[in-house]
């Protein structure tokens, strides 16, 4: 590999604090060699050619903490390959994958069997998680030291809640002993049942059961009075509502946590809906304007560490049916980005402290060394036009299913070249 050369480049690293413009050097082993403002054509070798950038952006790869992939057992809807393709065509060059597969990922044949598969399909870097509890039944926990040792990154049951308080205390004792990472997807199964959209007007208005905001505090609320006892890591996967936020600001102060959001959450609201739009049935539901704009402050004094895609990609067929029967979930790691940036441009949140809920947050919650640009760090990194307009068109999206909750949204900010170890892996 020949040594690359990035000039002219606006770079945001938060985790360097780097925000100017400058240059970028990869070297010949794809490993970052010298980066910022002094990254420039007079202290380059005069023969070398460069790419000038004009202004362009530069962020490190970004950091997904949540997506779902099909294999095993639902390869129709998406595989490692290509979920690769989405996530590059988006600057996502990370992606912690979830446990809900056929069969589940539960036991440690399962693991060298995902681990195999991503290897040898997939060009991003693939950060797998093992269910809490055996075949996400809520009842019997997994073996976390040795699926940890087998390079598990964290333990969730995914769309589904921990519901025994008994058996989450055992968990997070077993998680504070183990070191190891534990993410809730907060949801009271009782006060939810049945529930498809957010409970409130709109509900009522379209004739549906909702979801009560209650719902998701009832158990943060729990979660984080029993962190109290194990102080383990424990991050909440996605918050929808201002009821949450609060509760988590004030628990903040005195507890060491983590917390996430959708971006369809911080981006759309309940009224987006429309008259039984089923690509926007999501768990946690969208919520109320107010909820989103709560969402929107919490991101911006930290009370909210990351956004996630929430990327749950589902065929056309599952989709297409009534509401009531229509699966739940939207694909949305290659519109991560794009989608965010529109709260930049509105300017609802500065910059720098999208990308660092993008890519150096999760990074140091699943303590791996990705999400930045430091020197001698593996190179990967995405290159955007901030200002690129483009129209959302499913037709037009690498993932294999294309239930995008946004689709013919009109957005401002692009992907145009994505690099891992240097290498370019995408290019518009």
């Amino acid at each position: 590999m020949k040594k690359k050369y990035f000039l002219n480049a606006h770079i945001i690293d938060p985790l360097n604090s780097i925000n100017e413009i400058g240059g970028l050097i990869i070297n010949e082993n794809g490993k970052i060699e010298a980066i910022g403002k002094k990254v420039n054509k007079d202290n380059i070798p005069g023969k070398e050619k460069f790419i000038n950038l004009k202004g362009k952006h530069i962020f490190p790869g970004l950091v997904d903490l949540r997506v779902f992939v099909g294999e095993p057992g639902y390869e129709y809807k998406e595989n490692f390959r290509t979920l690769s393709n989405a996530a590059l065509s988006g600057g996502v060059t990370s992606v912690v994958t979830m446990p809900n597969t056929d069969p589940i990922i539960d036991n440690i044949s399962m693991v060298d069997f995902l681990k195999r598969r991503g290897r040898d399909k997939s060009k991003i870097n693939i950060y797998p998680t093992a269910s809490l509890t055996k075949n996400l039944e809520g009842n019997n926990m997994t073996e976390f030291g040795l699926l940890q040792n087998k390079g598990i990154i964290g333990f969730t049951d995914g769309i589904k809640t921990i519901q025994n308080t008994r058996l989450m205390s055992r968990i997070m004792k077993s998680a504070h002993d183990l070191n190891s990472l534990i993410i809730q997807h907060a949801e009271d199964h009782e006060l939810a049942k049945k529930g498809m959209v957010n409970d409130g007007i709109i509900s009522t208005k379209l004739g549906l059961q909702g979801i009560p905001d209650i719902a998701e505090k009832i158990i943060i609320e729990r979660d984080l009075t029993l962190l109290e006892e194990y102080k383990c890591r424990y991050h909440i996967s996605q918050i929808s509502s201002s009821k949450s936020s609060e509760t988590i600001y004030q628990k903040k102060q005195n507890l060491d946590f983590s917390c996430g959001v959708s971006i369809n959450n911080l981006s759309l609201n309940e009224n987006d809906i429309g008259d039984f739009k089923t690509f926007l049935k999501l768990s946690p539901p969208l919520r109320t304007e107010e909820d989103r704009l709560a969402l929107v402050e919490a991101l911006n004094n930290k009370t909210i560490d990351v956004i996630v895609s929430d990327h749950k990609p589902e065929d056309e067929e599952s989709k297409r049916l009534t509401f009531a029967q229509a699966a739940t979930g939207s694909s949305g790691v290659e519109t991560l980005l794009s989608l965010s940036l529109e709260l930049f441009h509105n300017e609802s949140v500065k910059l720098e402290t999208l990308i660092e809920a993008l890519t150096s947050n999760p990074a140091k919650i699943l303590k791996i060394n990705k999400g930045n640009l430091t020197i001698g760090n593996n190179a990967d990194f995405c290159i955007v036009d901030i200002f690129e307009p483009w129209v959302v068109k499913k037709n037009n999206l690498f993932s294999k299913s294309k239930n995008t909750s946004i689709e013919n949204k009109k957005l401002q900010g692009k992907v145009l070249n994505t690099y891992i170890n240097g290498v370019e892996l995408f290019k518009l």
